[in-house]
């Protein structure tokens, strides 16, 4: 069994209380401690927190602990307070496996909770936000169990004050850049004068919240199957859309939230409440449109920078594809020649400029001569253009031919293949029927494979 054991007074409490209870069971309970290197103290919190479970020890208590030091440096801008709680998250889960502890008890108790409520209320946030902390969660492979959720923080007192358990004061607390430190220092206590039941009442208020998450997760299970499906994409993988046909026949309230539960499946990332609205508003009998979309990065996510692309009654999502004449500077406007290729044989050849990789193989018929690509061109699109799907075909324009196939708009931005002057190859739609070699012939056909960026 594992605690999460900072120096402060709740941990110490929730460690001394643990310890106790597993003496009569036979366990053993390792205390896990982060340094985070960020304050002046941080040397002398460790120092007691390794001093008390060494006399605890001694005594014959089942205590032992392991700690991390961490070296902070939060970028201009970022949240000290996020930075830090989310490299802890990672530093303890990574002490508790070393441990062999599948689940980790921290001390949040009645007042935390309420203090969450209600930052996530000024915050503005939705069901989850206002969920506050779960009782039990898993994250990083851990299970994370908050044991003391439901105490008032004067039963902890009272029973750092019995059992004379030693604690540090985090010198931080008193700092009013921190919204929670705000929140205590100058909020609280006006609060509590006048409502003296806010930590209990606004803690059940969490609980609630919490049950209806519960009850809209189940409902997001059975319902976001039914308005989304997958779509292939150029290296062969798939992207999960939102089919808005199916989307836009519920109301406004689940509507958004399956636009919300649509968005976390494909990034991993919560979708803004302005942008919620402006999709809901726009996206409904829309066509072809693309909204860039860029979020800061968030705890361990990285900053998100894509577009959510409307295509034939899809929402999709992808990240923001490399523009890439910009990149090999090869439009005709600057006068600038096309890039040189060769290639030799059947594998994978990597492009220069960030253009991702064409996959070469061999066919019997409707491919390209390979000798014929031993000296060819990559360019991005000019316009004009035109295309022959097959013999006896009249050659179109290649934006009638992607809209003919029903070809994605972030699917067509691979580069061109030329020879000789000569259109062979273009991603999306395959090699040109004016570029077919004889049967006789060896040749190939090719494939491209955005960046792994795009």
């Amino acid at each position: 069994m594992a605690v999460a054991c900072s120096g402060g007074r709740d941990s110490m409490a929730l460690l001394h209380a643990t310890v106790r209870m597993a003496m009569d069971e036979g366990v053993e309970v390792v205390a896990l401690h982060v340094h985070h290197g960020l304050s002046a103290q941080a040397d002398a919190w460790l120092d007691l927190v390794r001093a008390q479970c060494a006399r605890w020890s001694a005594d014959g208590w089942p205590v032992r602990l392991l700690h991390r030091r961490l070296s902070l440096a939060p970028a201009v801008g970022d949240s000290v307070e996020a930075v830090a709680r989310e490299a802890r998250y990672r530093a303890l889960a990574e002490l508790a496996r070393e441990a062999g502890c599948d689940a980790v008890l921290l001390a949040h108790h009645c007042r935390d909770q309420a203090e969450t409520f209600l930052l996530q209320a000024l915050r503005g946030a939705g069901v989850a936000g206002l969920a506050a902390m779960p009782r039990a969660s898993n994250r990083e492979g851990v299970t994370w169990l908050r044991p003391w959720l439901d105490q008032p923080r004067e039963r902890i007192d009272a029973y750092v004050a019995q059992h004379g358990v030693p604690y540090v004061d985090d010198d931080s607390n008193a700092d009013g850049r921190f919204a929670r430190n705000r929140l205590r220092l100058d909020v609280w206590p006006a609060m509590q004068a006048a409502f003296g039941d806010a930590e209990q009442v606004l803690a059940q208020a969490a609980a609630h919240q919490a049950d209806v998450l519960a009850c809209m997760d189940d409902w997001l299970a059975m319902r976001l199957p039914t308005v989304t499906r997958w779509i292939d994409t150029p290296d062969g993988g798939q992207r999960l859309g939102l089919v808005v046909s199916s989307w836009a026949q519920w109301a406004d309230g689940p509507r958004r939230e399956l636009l919300r539960a649509w968005f976390k499946q494909a990034t991993r990332r919560s979708l803004p409440a302005s942008w919620v609205h402006r999709l809901q508003g726009e996206a409904l009998g829309g066509t072809g449109r693309r909204w860039p979309v860029a979020l800061p990065s968030q705890g361990t996510l990285a900053a998100l920078d894509g577009e959510v692309v409307l295509y034939r009654g899809v929402l999709s999502w992808r990240e923001r594809p490399v523009t890439h004449a910009r990149d090999v500077g090869t439009t005709s406007a600057e006068g600038r020649a096309p890039l040189r290729l060769r290639i030799d044989g059947a594998g994978t050849v990597p492009l220069p400029a960030g253009w991702g990789e064409l996959m070469v193989e061999f066919v019997a018929s409707e491919g390209v001569p390979l000798a014929r690509l031993r000296d060819c061109e990559l360019a991005p699109r000019q316009g004009g253009e035109r295309f022959q799907m097959a013999a006896g075909r009249p050659a179109r324009s290649l934006k009638k031919q992607f809209q003919m196939l029903g070809v994605p708009a972030w699917a067509r931005e691979g580069p061109l293949v030329w020879a000789g002057g000569q259109l062979v190859f273009v991603p999306g739609l395959g090699v040109d029927a004016r570029a077919w070699g004889a049967p006789e012939v060896p040749q190939v056909r090719l494939a491209w494979k955005p960046p792994a960026s795009t």
